[in-house]
């Protein structure tokens, strides 16, 4: 699949179903060239993932640029500290108008509350959905060696009130019974014959979809490609089918 999807998905055509449930990772270290893949890719995604190299390289601004734009915005910062200190990162990155924000589970019940509850408070009064807290269960480089972690940790992000959870495809499964109650965000997907460089617990997109991920992030299946265009095309002809 190549130049013959992108003929067929001209600007507006693609699904909207499909894009809604996208997200591009920015993961680079320069905000120019950030804006001008997220414009080149802009019919492909719904949402712009702003990851710690980005945000270390350009600061919360990045953030709040790119929410101006019009962009829902998932700052994947995954923070983890005492409670007091992550409900105040999580009130500024609220008060920046992003749509998503990641903190670890394994920082604890006290401090999924106290993001939960920053998030919220920075995020009052501004236009639009609010703002979910996406806990980070067990990262996709990982290997997982105990699925009750991976059960526990979703709960308790249920319990704590996040919006949502970040797991690996293959761990869909063993989060179902909460599908109902948060969104599952996975990372790391690969399209059939792709590098998975650093990823272990991966399967392709289309699987994903199928068995209950509400988001998935792309990023190097795509931006570290020769043409990221035609990339994001092959994957939206993926998902098709």
């Amino acid at each position: 699949m190549t130049e013959e999807i992108l003929d067929d998905l001209d600007q507006g055509e693609v699904p909207a179903e499909i894009r809604a449930r996208l997200a591009l990772a920015l993961d680079v270290d320069d905000v120019v060239a950030a804006r001008r893949m997220a414009n080149d890719l802009d019919e492909f995604f719904g949402t712009i993932k702003i990851g710690l190299e980005l945000y270390t390289a350009a600061g919360p601004d990045v953030l709040a640029g790119f929410v101006t734009n019009g962009w829902d915005v998932f700052a994947d910062l995954k923070l983890h500290d005492i409670p007091t200190t992550v409900e105040r990162a999580a009130r500024v990155v609220g008060s920046l108008g992003v749509r998503w924000l990641t903190v670890h589970t394994a920082g604890g019940e006290a401090m999924l509350r106290a993001a939960v509850e920053g998030l919220a408070a920075g995020s009052a009064g501004l236009e639009g959905p609010p703002p979910g807290v996406l806990g980070v269960t067990v990262l996709t480089s990982d290997e997982l060696n105990d699925p009750d972690l991976l059960t526990e940790r979703t709960a308790l992000a249920a319990a704590t009130g996040c919006a949502g959870i970040i797991c690996a495809a293959p761990d869909l499964p063993l989060t179902a019974p909460w599908a109902e109650q948060l969104t599952r965000v996975v990372p790391g997907t690969r399209l059939p014959g792709a590098e998975t460089h650093d990823q272990i617990r991966v399967t392709d997109p289309r699987t994903a979809l199928n068995n209950g991920a509400d988001l998935l992030v792309i990023g190097r299946g795509v931006t570290a490609t020769p043409e990221p265009i035609l990339a994001a095309a092959e994957l939206v002809g993926h998902l098709l089918g």
